[in-house]
């Protein structure tokens, strides 16, 4: 059975021998309720609306010390710019433009035994493209949740529904993949950025 884990939740995934190795991250989201001639939505200007939404989401590669793995981006992230990590371990599945449809807009698959020694923290960030000068952010973004799956089961582990009011921001870091005393667990963690326009912005937090 799936746990509904709430911010700052913690929960085991390895330890106890669950053989759990090959885990999806799915991330999802929808555009709010678009602006009509009055009411609440209304609110959201033309100018947001002359584009779609394109959330991206990424995975943010860690050292002991929690700092960024690497000197170059595409050492330290898995990205739509670098969809896959050099020791195959972390896989992102490529960019949805729209966020349009049912399930998972995103997806980063990580294979445990795989994952390097040096990283020791994989942090899982969604950023609005272009947010700022496009006139977008988070609290026009509903039903933003990230989950895991048991690949070897096709069971979902838990998943975490971010339902805090993010307006005015344009990124999140969602969750994170850490190693503790030699097993694996995920913290949920709901953090709002808000300038995120640009990945770096984010991947500065850990510089």
């Amino acid at each position: 059975m799936s746990i509904n884990l709430q911010k700052g939740q913690k929960i085991d995934l390895t330890k106890g021998g669950t053989g759990l190795t090959g885990v999806m991250v799915g991330l999802g989201w929808d555009e709010a309720q678009k602006a009509s001639s009055g009411g609440f939505f209304s609110k959201f200007k033309s100018q947001s609306r002359e584009y779609d939404f394109d959330c991206d989401a990424s995975a943010i590669l860690l050292n002991e010390e929690g700092k960024l793995i690497g000197t170059g981006v595409n050492s330290c992230c898995v990205y739509f710019g670098n969809l896959r990590h050099p020791s195959n371990a972390i896989v992102h599945q490529g960019d949805n433009l729209t966020g349009a449809g049912d399930g998972d807009d995103e997806q980063i698959f990580v294979d445990l035994p795989r994952v390097p020694a040096e990283i020791h923290k994989i942090v899982f960030v969604v950023n609005i493209y272009d947010a700022t000068p496009r006139g977008q952010h988070f609290g026009m973004i509903r039903n933003a949740y990230i989950r895991l799956v048991d690949m070897q089961k096709n069971q979902e582990i838990c998943n975490f529904n971010l339902s805090e009011n993010y307006e005015g921001m344009t990124g999140l870091v969602v969750g994170e993949l850490y190693r503790y005393k030699g097993e694996w667990k995920f913290n949920a963690v709901g953090q709002p950025v808000k300038e995120a326009s640009r990945l770096n912005s984010l991947l500065y937090l850990y510089t």
